[in-house]
């Protein structure tokens, strides 16, 4: 009998964890609180769930944001939408038969450990009380990262509107209203330039520096540009990518921005070419970072103040599995241990997928995360050294010194990350032949 096999969400990660543990004969199922699969990426989920925008575009280019076994269509743009990436997930489940393995509309409530190194998972349809709960021989936690916000707290009230970008959507309810988003990640910025073409003023505050990276530059994508160099020592990309940066279009200090105080890549990228425009224009205002409230007025650390109808809090998200009892394993806080972000030290026969920030695309590495995982349950392969060796060395070693907050906990360098992967992919012994490992035409076209 084949082992059985649980994976938790339906998104860029759990589809593809679906599809390559099937491949290799095992019995999945999944779960998934929203209507289809896409996680994140399903903009108009009844569930609330997405976190992206109406205007949201990928923040990597086509180029290094693909599937192996399953390439995006050439003629999509360089940068595609949400709605282009919400069907090129739904075509990869359809190609490869993902969605009649899921319970959709299903929320896992408890995945507890159960005797023989097995896992107990309990969850519950939508919009009924009972609960059903089955063993399984492994499970896959493939919910991402991108759902329970991170709140920041300032002292005084402020009595105006106050929320996450998670519940932002589209700008048109922000029409003559001032705004004030708080962030300098890529939500953040797309947020105060969407608001800013329709609000009576738009301000974002900034509590330190970051780097802003254009998305094309010479006439290229980034990444693809950023990638050409990374034969160069690590110190070296840095300091040349920063150079670059800094030469073609100023420091922030011209337009109103703190400048870093650290290193590129010590916090996740900023892939955004308009918020400079719209600073030069006008168009949104540059704050510093806020002292307390008092009404809707705010108070920013500089001494100046100005009232806001609205703050749009862009201050990313916390790493939860409520469904899992956090005296068992508790993944909130840093550093993260896990063996290729995915292998915990001491529990068997569990694998966190797509549990990392990559300076480029998440859902390559979570695919072949999937191929190793796949690859270890069946026996196929084993880590070189005892897992707690190997989490130390990735921790005493990591792709970029972060800086310390709980947000900068799990980044990794999209391409030397991918390559890690495939290194032990490629010590894995060879699959029975009468196992299916299947790859859309598409992708056996492009060899």
């Amino acid at each position: 009998m084949s082992k059985r096999v649980a994976v938790i969400g339906a998104g860029p990660a759990g589809i593809t964890a679906i599809k390559n543990f099937t491949d290799l004969g095992f019995e999945v199922t999944g779960f998934d609180r929203c209507q289809g699969v896409g996680g994140n990426w399903r903009f108009d989920d009844p569930t609330g769930h997405s976190s992206v925008f109406e205007t949201t575009h990928i923040i990597s280019s086509k180029y290094t944001s693909s599937y192996e076994d399953f390439p995006l269509p050439t003629d999509v743009a360089d940068y595609p939408s949400h709605r282009i990436l919400a069907k090129y997930f739904e075509d990869y489940a359809r190609t490869f038969d993902v969605p009649g393995r899921i319970h959709f509309e299903t929320e896992v409530v408890a995945c507890r450990p159960a005797p023989g190194d097995r896992w107990s998972v309990s969850w519950r349809k939508s919009g009924e009380e009972d609960v059903r709960t089955e063993v399984f021989d492994a499970v896959c936690i493939c919910n991402g990262h991108h759902h329970t916000p991170n709140m920041p707290s300032y002292p005084g009230t402020f009595t105006g509107t106050f929320i996450h970008s998670h519940a932002y959507k589209r700008a048109a309810p922000f029409a003559g209203q001032r705004v004030l988003v708080i962030g300098g990640g890529n939500s953040a910025c797309d947020v105060a330039v969407e608001t800013a073409r329709i609000s009576e003023k738009t301000a974002i505050s900034w509590r330190r520096g970051y780097y802003l990276v254009p998305k094309f530059l010479f006439g290229k994508p980034i990444d693809s540009v950023f990638y050409r160099f990374s034969w160069l020592p690590k110190a070296l990309q840095l300091r040349l990518f920063e150079w670059l940066l800094n030469f073609l279009q100023g420091r922030n200090r011209d337009i109103g921005l703190p400048d870093p105080d650290h290193r590129i890549m010590s916090t996740h990228p900023t892939l955004n070419s308009d918020l400079y425009l719209a600073l030069r224009h006008g168009k949104v205002q540059p704050k510093r970072d806020i002292a307390r409230f008092e009404g809707k007025r705010v108070h920013f650390v500089d001494g100046t103040s100005e009232e806001f109808d609205t703050i749009i809090a862009c201050t990313g998200y916390k790493i939860a599995h409520t469904f899992l009892d956090p005296a068992l394993i508790d993944l909130s806080r840093g550093p993260v241990r896990l063996y290729q972000r995915m292998i915990p030290e001491k529990l068997k026969n569990i694998y966190f997928m797509g549990l990392f920030q990559p300076t480029g695309c998440i859902w390559p590495g979570a695919e072949l995360q999937a191929k190793l995982a796949a690859r270890h349950l069946a026996g196929l392969w084993s880590p070189s050294k005892p897992l707690g060796t190997l989490i130390d060395e990735e921790l005493a070693d990591p792709d970029f010194q972060q800086v310390a907050s709980q947000r900068h906990t799990i980044t990794v360098n999209d391409m030397a990350f991918r390559k890690r992967l495939k290194r032990d992919i490629a010590r894995s012994k060879p699959a029975p032949v009468a196992t299916r490992i299947a790859r859309s035409p598409l992708a056996v076209a492009a060899e």
